[in-house]
C-alpha cells in the first residue's frame, strides 16, 4: 500500500483541532460517562462490553495492515516500525482483552461507545497506515537516544496506568458502584493517576516516532483526559471530606 500523504495530514489536523476543541468543550461540561453518566439514559451497554467494543479496532486494524504489509520487518527500517506499531497495540491489546474484562464501571451510553469506536477505527488506521507505510527510519535510528527515551516513558506510563486502574478496581466489591479514596501508587500525589500514566505512555510514544500523527494523538488524549482527571478531583474535594488535601489533579505537585 502506498503512503496516503494528503490523508494522514488530514487525519493528524483533525486529531489536534478536535482535540482543542475537546479541551474547551470540558471547561463546561463533563462527558457523561462513568460517574458523570445521567441516570436517565436507556441506551447503555455494560461497561465490559462498552470498553471492549470502543477499544478494541484501534487493536484490530493496526494488526490488519500489519499482516497485509509487504514490509519483511528484517531491516533496522522494518524493525523501528513494527517495534513503534506493537508498541501501539500493546497497549489496545490490554484495554481491549484485559481491561475490558476485569473492569466493574457503571453502564456507558450508546452513544459515547459510539464516538469512541469511530476514534479509535479512525486512530488505530492513521497510526498503522503511517508508521507501516509512511515513515522512514535509518538503520541506525535503533540506536538512538530518543527511541530509547521514548520508549522508557510508553513502558513507565503504561505500567502506571496498569496499576492505578488495579487500585481503582480494589476500591470496590463486585455490583458496587460507590467511590472511594484511592491510596498507593502515583495516587499518594495525583488524582488522576490513571489518566497520568496514560498521558505519559503516549507522550513517550511520540517522542519515539517523532512524527505528526504521533504528536497529533498525543495532544489530543492530553486534551481529552486531562480535564477529566480534573473533574475528577474536584469532586473527590467536594463529596469525600478527608480527602487528602495535598494531592494535586494531574501533575504531582504542580497541578
Amino acid at each position: 500500500m502506498e503512503c496516503q500523504d494528503a490523508l494522514v495530514s488530514f487525519l493528524s489536523w483533525t486529531l489536534i483541532i478536535g482535540g482543542a476543541a475537546y479541551l474547551l468543550r470540558q471547561r463546561y461540561t463533563r462527558t457523561p460517562y462513568g460517574r458523570y453518566a445521567p441516570t436517565t439514559v436507556r441506551c447503555c451497554c455494560s461497561a465490559r462490553l462498552g470498553w471492549f467494543l470502543q477499544e478494541v479496532p484501534a487493536f484490530l486494524l493496526p494488526l490488519l495492515l500489519l499482516l497485509l504489509t509487504d514490509e519483511p520487518g528484517t531491516t533496522g527500517d522494518g524493525t523501528g516500525r513494527a517495534l513503534l506499531l506493537c508498541t501501539f497495540m500493546l497497549h489496545y491489546f490490554h484495554r481491549s482483552f484485559i481491561y475490558a474484562l476485569l473492569t466493574r464501571g457503571r453502564p456507558i451510553p450508546l452513544n459515547i461507545v459510539i464516538f469512541a469506536t469511530i476514534f479509535c477505527s479512525l486512530n488505530g488506521f492513521l497510526q498503522g497506515h503511517h508508521l507501516l507505510h509512511c515513515v522512514q527510519f535509518e538503520d541506525s535510528w535503533l540506536t538512538e537516544a530518543r527511541l530509547a527515551a521514548g520508549l522508557l516513558l510508553f513502558v513507565v506510563g503504561m505500567i502506571i496506568n496498569i496499576h492505578s486502574d488495579h487500585i481503582l478496581r480494589g476500591l470496590r466489591r463486585p455490583g458496587e458502584t460507590v467511590y472511594r479514596i484511592p491510596h498507593g501508587g502515583m495516587f499518594e500525589f495525583v488524582s488522576g493517576a490513571n489518566f497520568f500514566g496514560e498521558i505519559v505512555e503516549w507522550c513517550g510514544y511520540a517522542v519515539a516516532t517523532w512524527s505528526l500523527p504521533t504528536f497529533a494523538f498525543a495532544f489530543f488524549t492530553v486534551c481529552s483526559i486531562g480535564p477529566r482527571a480534573y473533574h475528577h478531583h474536584r469532586d473527590y474535594q467536594q463529596k469525600l471530606e478527608d480527602y487528602p488535601r495535598s494531592r494535586k489533579a494531574l501533575i504531582p505537585f504542580i497541578l
